[in-house]
This record gives structure tokens, C-alpha cells and sequence, in this order.
């Protein structure tokens, strides 16, 4: 797989670390995505819910299938949460930009999942050739 198939074939994102602040990245990065036609299903235990969409606390909590887990955390935190897109049968891992976890992509790599390191979605996602 590409990124170009991942994100041509993907439906769902669930974004871990997203923030309802408009200022922060996970905010900007994630209103691009959901108005390119993505359900968002933000993970933030700190909040009921974020850009108009239920948040759950843990990715575990996702009740439904998800294809990326977009990650707006600090690399000490992506080893649970590989763990839990494991768990729940996501499709994708998906670090931001400055965040790498070599060892956590092994992991998820070696379970079935694409990884994407140190890449922000929302640009990737922009060069992308219309449809």
C-alpha cells in the first residue's frame, strides 16, 4: 500500500491527541480532513466532544471499524496506542509530523497495520491529483 491508497480508500479517522482548540494543529489538520468528507471520531479523554463528533477517551473505547489512527501525541504515548489500534482492527498508524516511534511502527507493521512516520496528513491529503 501508499499513502495515496490509504488515503484514496479510507473512510474513517480516528485522531488520538486531537484538541478542540482552533489554534493547535490536531484542530486545523482534522477540520481539513472532515471536510474532505472523513468521519472523524476524536480521541481525547478530556472532552465528550470535538469538532461537532462524540470523543472517546481511549482508542479502545471506538465503537466502530477505523482505517486510520491519526496520532497528535508525544512519542512516549505511541506504544499504547499501537496497541490499542491492534486491538480494535485499525487499518493504518499514522504519526504526525516530528513524531517517529521506530519500535511501535515495527509493532504495528508486524500486525498487519501501514505505518506512516513523521508526516503531517493534511499535506499529504493536499498534493494529492483530484479526483
Amino acid at each position: 500500500m501508499t499513502i495515496d491508497e490509504l488515503l484514496k480508500t479510507s473512510k474513517t479517522i480516528a485522531v488520538v491527541g486531537l484538541s478542540p482548540k482552533t489554534d493547535r494543529p490536531s484542530n486545523g489538520v482534522t477540520r481539513y480532513m472532515q471536510r474532505q468528507g472523513y468521519k472523524i471520531i476524536p480521541v481525547n479523554p478530556g472532552f465528550a466532544e470535538i469538532l461537532g463528533e462524540k470523543s472517546y477517551k481511549t482508542l479502545a473505547d471506538v465503537p466502530e471499524p477505523v482505517d486510520i489512527v491519526n496520532i497528535f501525541r508525544e512519542p512516549s504515548a505511541v506504544p499504547e496506542i499501537v496497541e490499542q489500534a491492534i486491538q480494535i482492527g485499525a487499518k493504518s498508524i499514522w504519526m504526525q509530523q516530528g513524531i517517529t516511534h521506530e519500535q511501535a511502527a515495527q509493532r504495528a507493521e508486524e500486525a498487519g497495520l501501514f505505518v506512516v512516520q513523521d508526516s503531517c496528513i493534511f499535506q499529504e491529503h493536499a498534493r494529492l491529483p483530484l479526483k
